[in-house]
């Protein structure tokens, strides 16, 4: 008996190992019990090109197979699996049945991991913090995985703004602490999946095998590592999606199914990049194709996400990874290029599974009713998004940016800021839009306002004090500069992210007197914000600007925060009393950055070009 049983072992192990050899994969790699989402779609992809045609069979209880799928290339097929609410962990037994012989590949069913409490997929709010990061340019803390033989970028030099660095999960993890010192809450990393493109990999958008890590980060196991050690120090992590593209060698794309899985034109037809066409009344039918069908680069083919067999690996895929790691929000690349009912279907699946979850996207338009369309909005449109939040750069390109750098005017200078945020009545909650300086796409904020030390600190103060989620980009905190032109130039190295840097920005080391004062201002002002419930969840409430003086108060039954932003090239006088609705009740304002105590029985002076932030007191 035992010789029999051991003989049909053999028979099975050989089989698989055999439907292995030919490089079977199945995508999703494995589900769970538990999971809302129980019908689940099985793309197989083989090299044994018989495969697809075998008889198919799934003999596992509390899983059952309910169509099989067959494509041009007879290298894929796909099944949809229903996983009943009795089904238990363990190897589901795929089976293939040919004419001599039956092959079998085991897929895992994972018992659905619970989390720590409230720390899985937790969601992202106002009273976060967030630091965005480039893995590649933070730090290498691993040199082993610099070049991984069999990939196509095998490029390493710290001196060309477009080839591999080596920051890496481990470079990461090394500074968890720099991260909690400057009251940093949450990690945004730019894609960690696979980019086995031949050049320009240093971003990560051009992903090449959704369900792999890109082993140059490190493993999956340390991208666990990462998500568990941001938990267990009440942090949280931000996976970085795309909807919208691929990259040119992602394998659906050089051998795919079926030719109408990327958007096909007869020659290379690039997108528009007008999001107007999305809701404008008089959009051409044409214009709008272009806008959404069209690829956003050569090297990036445009997903055809009516295509349901793609919809359902993409949607599928993203419910996945937030399973898997334990991801507490997500920001979605290209946002604005999408087809915006397939990004609404996205989306609520992820909201479905995951009630917490944060989703704000990447909408890069020029207007605030373009950015408010985008998100859940008080428009009366046949079209009703349910995008949560959009990374903001309505309040950077019309707000921050001329409010420092334009003189003030009617409709200039400091007024553009306080217009724009006039208008967060479009939104349905504005809280959720994430406040931004700079990041990867962007010029260094630092160069933006010409290297002026004092408008730098009056941006991070804005930033750690107004409505909304406050986004750092990794080493402006440190006054990293650059303009994108070309965009590799705002991706620098943070300084003591490699052996023998000049500047370490962890310890200090060789940083001047100006880039030590804007970090401990951040610090300073990052930690402040992460006990003030004023900050984090009250409400807002501002004065129209007079002389380039833009007074806001950020409010709760607990505290009161003034912010003063002077942006005039003379100092000025402050009566307290001209804000009576925030002030009548307090008899001090102490400077949450100085330690100053003023009495607001008095008037104050504010110099030039400088911006406090008082706590109320009596």
């Amino acid at each position: 008996m035992k010789k029999t049983l051991l003989t049909s072992f053999l028979l099975l192990t050989l089989g698989c190992l055999k439907l292995y050899a030919q490089q079977t994969d199945i995508y999703p790699a494995n589900w769970w019990t538990g999971m809302k989402m129980n019908h689940v779609q099985l793309l197989i992809r083989s090299e044994n090109k018989t495969l697809s045609r075998q008889k198919i069979g799934i003999n596992y209880p509390g899983v059952k197979l309910l169509k099989v799928h067959h494509f041009d290339n007879p290298k894929y097929t796909a099944i949809d699996i229903l996983i009943s609410s009795a089904a238990k962990p363990g190897y589901v037994n795929i089976t293939f049945k040919g004419e001599l012989k039956t092959s079998a590949i085991k897929w895992p069913l994972l018992a659905k991991p619970q989390g720590n409490g409230t720390r899985y997929a937790q969601g992202v709010t106002s009273s976060d913090f967030i630091d965005l990061l480039l893995t590649d340019r933070f730090s290498n803390g691993d040199t082993t995985n610099d070049r991984i033989p069999g990939m196509r970028d095998q490029s390493l030099n710290r001196d060309s703004m477009y080839l591999r660095h080596g920051g890496d999960f481990q470079g990461i993890l090394n500074h968890i602490d720099y991260f909690k010192s400057l009251g940093v809450t949450t990690l945004w990393l730019t894609p960690v999946m696979e980019n086995d493109m031949p050049n320009r990999t240093e971003h990560g958008y051009a992903i090449t095998d959704h369900y792999k890590i890109d082993p140059r980060y490190g493993s999956t196991a340390l991208y666990t590592a990462l998500g568990n050690t941001l938990h267990k120090n009440n942090m949280k992590l931000i996976m970085d999606v795309v909807y919208n593209h691929t990259g040119l060698y992602h394998f659906l794309e050089q051998d795919p199914p079926a030719p109408d899985w990327m958007h096909r034109w007869p020659k290379f037809i690039q997108t528009n990049y007008r999001e107007q066409t999305q809701f404008d009344p008089y959009a051409a039918p044409s214009d709008k194709k272009r806008m959404v069908d069209g690829w956003f680069t050569s090297q990036m083919p445009d997903i055809n996400q009516s295509n349901p067999f793609m919809a359902n690996y993409i949607i599928q895929n993203i419910v996945w990874y937030i399973q898997k790691f334990g991801i507490d929000g997500i920001r979605i690349d290209t946002y604005t290029y999408n087809d915006m009912n397939f990004a609404n279907r996205c989306n609520q699946a992820i909201m479905n599974e995951f009630p917490k979850i944060t989703l704000f996207g990447e909408t890069r338009v020029f207007g605030v009713a373009n950015q408010a369309y985008f998100n859940q909005n008080n428009f009366n449109l046949p079209f009703k998004s349910n995008l949560q939040g959009s990374v903001d750069f309505q309040c950077l390109y019309f707000g921050i940016i001329p409010a420092l750098m334009q003189p003030f005017d009617w409709t200039e200078g400091v007024n553009k800021l306080y217009y724009t945020l006039s208008s967060d009545f479009l939104n349905r909650d504005a809280t959720r839009n994430v406040l931004l300086l700079d990041n990867h796409d962007e010029p260094r904020f630092f160069s933006v306002v010409g290297e002026d030390v004092e408008k730098q600190k009056i941006g991070y103060e804005w930033l750690l004090t107004c409505r909304g989620i406050p986004q750092l980009y990794y080493g402006s905190e440190v006054l990293l500069k650059g303009f994108t032109n070309p965009d590799g130039l705002v991706r620098a190295d943070f300084p003591g992210g490699w052996p023998g840097d000049k500047k370490n920005a962890f310890t200090g080391k060789g940083l001047t007197e100006n880039e030590l004062a804007v970090q401990s201002l951040v610090k300073r002002l990052g930690n402040f914000r992460k006990s003030s419930s004023a900050l984090k969840t009250g409400k807002m409430m501002h004065y129209i600007p007079v002389g380039g003086l833009y007074v806001y108060f950020r409010y709760d039954k607990h505290q009161t925060i003034m912010c003063i932003m002077h942006t005039d090239k003379k100092e000025r006088q402050i009566d307290f009393k001209e804000y009576v609705e925030r002030t009548t009740s307090f008899t001090k304002a102490s400077n949450v950055i100085s330690g100053e105590v003023l009495n607001t029985s008095l008037k104050a002076t504010i110099p030039a070009m400088r911006m406090w932030v008082l706590e109320l007191k009596n």
